[in-house]
């Protein structure tokens, strides 16, 4: 089963990774990092498949993908 881990600290909440997921599996939290950022958080992991493309689209490089 793969597994998403997101750090919520470096994460600036720019959504990107929310459009890229094809199940919306990742959204946006309602709290706030020390950052002041709304940060990614990842819901229903058993739909997800890895594909890795939330990753992918993280310009902080902030997820990553284990399968």
């Amino acid at each position: 089963m793969p597994k998403i881990v997101i750090d919520e600290e470096r994460c600036k909440g720019c959504e990107l990774c929310t459009t890229a997921c094809p199940r919306g599996l990742v959204v946006i939290a309602d709290y706030f990092n020390t950052s002041g950022y709304k940060p990614a958080m990842f819901i229903n992991e058993e739909k997800c498949t890895g594909c890795a493309l939330c990753a992918t689209m993280c310009p902080d490089i902030a997820i990553e993908v284990y399968k």
